[in-house]
């Protein structure tokens, strides 16, 4: 039977633990048993030697939202596969104090990855959590910086005295002895999206981030949504209201990779906006990213590109050019055939072709 989380981080909370942690090296799966052998033979108890491997393991794992800094945090499993990147976090922070706000409530903190974004630009941040095991990883990750705290309580009941500013990242999983499972409605969320903007209502500056599947109508109206695509992959949808929210946008797709960042913006509601043409298969195929498709901002693409449309439904786009944009994968439209099975499979012998992808 799978330990529950707090087996798997109450020992790491005494000296004994978190030394034996702090002396593993990077965790190597085809090296644990033989470690784990070791580490029983050196004496450490069987709960001790799970919850440092565990650990081990997921720090390993965060490096990818984290970087260096995941060496020295404290993770669940539940709470590392909802954390925000910190690139990430780092603009919801921008947000904030780009807005002039002074005391962020971060209500249902998690891991702490958006509070830790938050404190290191000076603002004064209470982190909420509920759950006792997550809120003791949450304290443990935010010991560098004494502007943060966290408080373990539900973030529906918490007061709110002298805060000016609230982040949510709504639990949207639930968890379980067999693992996580992700829920869809907004309203099952922990916190609710209603008690969301009943937040707005009172005229903070409120920010929540929402799963990047949400859909257009269930996007409150009165703020901004902002899909965010970091290297190809859509993490989410950041609703922003009041003061951080930017005038003159409803919708936007920022798109965050190696090159640096690129957005792509509409004033207009998610059932206006431009129309493209639609057209037959030439040129250049172009594939737009994720976030420009979620925020139905393809049509924008395409117009941009001097383009059309393949189909209204679908989001792939044509254009006699190749032309080099952020927000669209380009491919050379080599031969156009009927959709054909057969056909298909005689043209890719016939051309030795030994990989191909099918979008």
């Amino acid at each position: 039977m799978a330990q529950a989380p707090q087996d798997q981080i109450a020992p790491l909370l005494t000296s004994e633990g978190w030394e034996l942690l702090a002396s593993l090296g990077p965790y190597r799966e085809d090296k644990a048993f033989e470690l784990n052998s070791a580490l029983r033979k050196a004496g450490h108890s069987p709960a001790l030697v799970s919850a440092v491997l565990t650990q081990s393991r997921l720090r390993t794992k965060a490096e990818l939202k984290f970087g260096e800094f995941a060496r020295s945090m404290l993770f669940t499993q539940a709470g590392l596969e909802q954390a925000t990147r910190l690139s990430v976090a780092a603009r919801h922070a921008e947000r904030f104090a780009e807005a002039g706000v002074r005391h962020v409530a971060d209500l249902g903190c998690g891991l702490a990855a958006d509070s830790l974004a938050l404190a290191s630009m000076d603002i004064t941040v209470t982190a909420v959590e509920m759950d006792e095991t997550t809120a003791a990883c949450a304290t443990v990750n935010l010991i560098p910086f004494p502007n943060a705290t966290v408080v373990h309580s539900d973030a529906t009941t918490v007061s709110l005295d002298g805060v000016d500013g609230v982040w949510l990242d709504p639990a949207r999983r639930v968890t379980s002895t067999s693992g996580t499972k992700r829920i869809w409605d907004p309203e099952a969320f922990s916190p609710p999206l209603s008690f969301v903007e009943s937040l707005a209502a009172t005229g903070r500056a409120v920010g929540v981030k929402m799963g990047p599947g949400m859909p257009h109508e269930s996007v409150p109206a009165g703020c901004e949504a902002q899909w965010v695509s970091v290297g190809g992959d859509v993490t989410e949808v950041a609703l922003w209201f009041n003061s951080v929210r930017r005038p003159g946008i409803r919708r936007a797709a920022l798109l965050l990779g190696p090159q640096g960042a690129a957005e792509l913006t509409s004033a207009e509601d998610f059932d206006g906006g431009p129309a493209a043409p639609v057209g037959p298969a030439e040129g250049y195929l172009y594939e737009p990213d994720g976030a420009v498709i979620r925020a139905g901002l393809v049509a924008d693409v395409a117009l941009q590109l001097g383009g059309h449309l393949l189909d209204e439904h679908i989001a792939y786009i044509c254009a006699p050019e190749l032309v080099d944009t952020p927000f669209a994968r380009a491919y050379k439209v080599l031969e156009v055939m009927p959709y054909n099975v057969k056909a298909l499979k005689a043209w890719v012998k016939d051309n030795g072709i030994t990989v191909l992808d099918i979008k």
